[in-house]
């Protein structure tokens, strides 16, 4: 067996463990990633891009040669590479657990319990959910799905293919930062901002074949998933989140995009899409349809990883 076959078969195994089992329930990796994370935050920290630079530096390269140290040891035995690339990916996948979370919003809906809905919606998004009513709720929801689909399922299975072990825990480490410093607050404005940018580099393969993939998923609208990527994306403040949340709303044939509120801060992000308001029959639509665009991710990643290790050994 090749590096790249060994590659491919761990990054299979990797996405079944994810979709088997979710996230680890305790000691996640992610986590303790996390804790180190904010720990050296705070022994660095200082309202400097120059410093926030460097800690990114520090954590996102550690993260990746601790994956090339791991992939270096296991590729000699193709079982063990395997096992090495599956336990990378299952730790660094979110898709099983993404699905979780939004359908236990859409169960407290169905219940007709809109406070438990508002509490369970803040395990998906950081904007303020107090106020939402169910239409918000539910549009909340599934752009959720599909900005997380694209960042936690799409993206890390490109840099696994392109990159093995180093490019799933790599990327993995840069999403986590960003997610930990890159807002723009007060206090993250300059030190996030390099954390904030590699993340934006890193996901713009991840989600154009996102947004390609939720158009192939749904092949009867198709047509309009491509239409409101090309018309409305561009104007959504991020330059990836944008796509593939444009191409879920033409997919399921729903409008979304609207006023979000982060505390004292309000966002107006523009209108993707030209279908109806988004309705709770669409959370399971949208969890379906993530499903399947993972499951294209991670057969076209083990295709890349097998078709790049033969090209190597030749």
């Amino acid at each position: 067996m090749t590096p790249g076959a060994s590659r491919a078969a761990g990054l299979l195994l990797g996405f079944a463990a994810d979709r088997l089992l979710g996230d680890p329930r305790r000691h996640h990796p992610v986590a303790g990633f996390g804790a180190v994370a904010s720990a050296l935050e705070r022994r660095i920290y200082a309202d400097r891009r120059s410093r926030g630079l460097a800690y990114t530096v520090a954590l996102v390269g550690g993260a990746a040669l601790a994956g090339r140290a791991a992939d270096r040891l296991a590729e000699r035995c193709p079982v063990a590479h395997a096992a090495v690339t599956a336990t990378a990916a299952w730790a660094v996948l979110g898709g099983r657990s993404l699905e979780r979370e939004a359908l236990a919003v859409h169960a407290c809906l169905d219940r007709g319990d809109l406070p438990a809905a508002r509490l369970r919606l803040t395990h998906l998004v950081g904007r303020d959910t107090s106020g939402l009513d169910e239409a918000g709720i539910v549009r909340a929801v599934v752009e959720s799905v599909a900005e997380n689909t694209s960042d936690a399922v799409v993206a890390p299975l490109v840099w696994g293919a392109f990159a093995g072990v180093p490019g799933l825990l790599g990327y993995r480490a840069a999403n986590t930062l960003d997610a930990m410093v890159g807002h723009r607050t007060p206090r993250h404005e300059r030190f996030g901002w390099a954390a904030a940018r590699l993340d934006d580099l890193l996901n713009l393969p991840g989600s154009r074949l996102g947004g390609a993939l939720a158009a192939a998923a749904a092949p009867t609208r198709a047509r309009q998933a491509l239409a409101a990527w090309r018309a409305d994306a561009a104007a959504h403040p991020s330059p990836n989140a944008g796509v593939v949340e444009a191409a879920f709303a033409g997919s399921l044939g729903v409008r979304l995009g609207g006023t979000n509120r982060y505390g004292t801060r309000t966002e107006h992000r523009p209108v993707l899409g030209t279908g109806r308001r988004a309705r709770r029959a669409d959370v399971p639509r949208a969890v379906l349809l993530a499903r399947r665009v993972g499951t294209g991710a991670a057969l076209l990643a083990a295709g890349a990883a097998l078709a790049g290790g033969r090209s190597v050994r030749r």
